[in-house]
């Protein structure tokens, strides 16, 4: 198969704990042709939906690093592979957040001919924090507004603490958490974050959500979804000193066992996520609530795979060789 990898610079990827140096690894030891390639080398030639892409398809059986070091040299060739993306059997879409709205809506137009994972329509959807509302049963108390006085009323009527997260970014950047305990500081982090200083129409939405004060303790769980189905889980415990549960925040990761909170909250999304062509995807719960779905490029493999033992991008290429074949 010729199987394509939409994403972020490989020098910028670290692939001894980065799931898509994972599922490309896999790729490359089944024998199939692997392509690299980023946003901004998708385009459009005489109608067609094209790339400038560079095949890194190299040696089997390399251990991670010098698999990673073969690839980066492939970088180095002059030559770039022009293809129209419908030839690909398969394209993974792992583009860290934000999302290139651009690529994707160029990509809209082969989806139906390309089998991507995950689905640009879905991804349009769901990219966003903001897709969690609609499971208000099974997700924290949440507002999301541009207006501070009403996040500030909100924050008071609560009288418990909250946490402040930008809709659009990743990893923990720019999560928050705030109570009234700090009325100075609460009213300039407001003003700050939704920047207040526009015209309304241009300020910038955020959510407020209910902490939940299990993650101090507990943490949360990550769990990864294929095709609806859990495929692994790790519980994420902050830094001392932090509530951010994100690996990238200094959290440390520790075995889980599936609970049955855990598969109560992922039956409640399965079919959502089958509809919107959501194959693979990351679900964050603390607790028995669901407070994030992650659909672009979500993480976990490596570190569940050391964890419990296991290789779960085995059961992603399988699933997408039986969806092409």
């Amino acid at each position: 198969m010729h199987i394509g990898f939409l994403m972020d610079p490989l020098t910028s990827i670290d692939p001894e704990n980065e799931t898509t140096s994972y599922l490309m690894y896999e790729c490359n030891q089944r024998g199939h042709t692997v392509y690299f390639l980023e946003p901004h080398d998708i385009y459009i030639r005489e109608n067609e939906v094209v790339a400038r892409m560079r095949n890194i398809s190299v040696s089997p059986n390399l251990s991670m690093k010098k698999y990673w070091r073969a690839l980066i040299r492939c970088l180095k060739k002059d030559e770039l592979i022009f293809e129209t993306i419908a030839d690909l059997d398969a394209l993974f879409l792992r583009k860290n957040p934000p999302m290139v709205y651009q690529t994707v809506e160029f990509l809209s137009s082969v989806s139906d001919k390309v089998f991507m994972i995950n689905n640009t329509t879905g991804q349009i959807r769901a990219n966003s924090k903001l897709y969690i509302l609609n499971f208000p049963e099974i997700i924290p108390e949440t507002h999301v507004s541009r207006d501070p006085a009403r996040l500030r009323k909100i924050i008071n009527n609560f009288g418990g603490a909250m946490v402040v997260k930008p809709l659009q970014r990743y990893g923990g950047e720019g999560v928050i958490k705030v109570s009234l305990k700090d009325q100075e500081n609460l009213n300039s982090l407001i003003n700050y974050y939704v920047r207040a200083y526009r015209a309304y129409p241009e300020r910038e939405p955020i959510m407020v959500q209910e902490y939940l004060e299990e993650v101090q303790i507990k943490g949360d769980v990550r769990i990864l979804l294929l095709n609806g189905e859990i495929v692994g889980a790790m519980r994420r415990k902050p830094r001392q000193g932090d509530f951010r549960t994100n690996i990238h925040a200094g959290a440390r990761a520790y075995k889980h066992d599936i609970t049955d909170q855990d598969r109560a909250i992922c039956r409640a999304i399965r079919d959502s996520l089958r509809k919107e062509g959501l194959f693979f995807v990351g679900v964050d719960v603390i607790g028995d609530k669901m407070v994030e779905i992650n659909c672009l490029s979500p993480g976990g493999i490596p570190r569940i795979n050391r964890l419990d033992d296991v290789k779960i991008e085995v059961q992603v290429i399988d699933f997408i060789e039986q969806k092409v074949s």
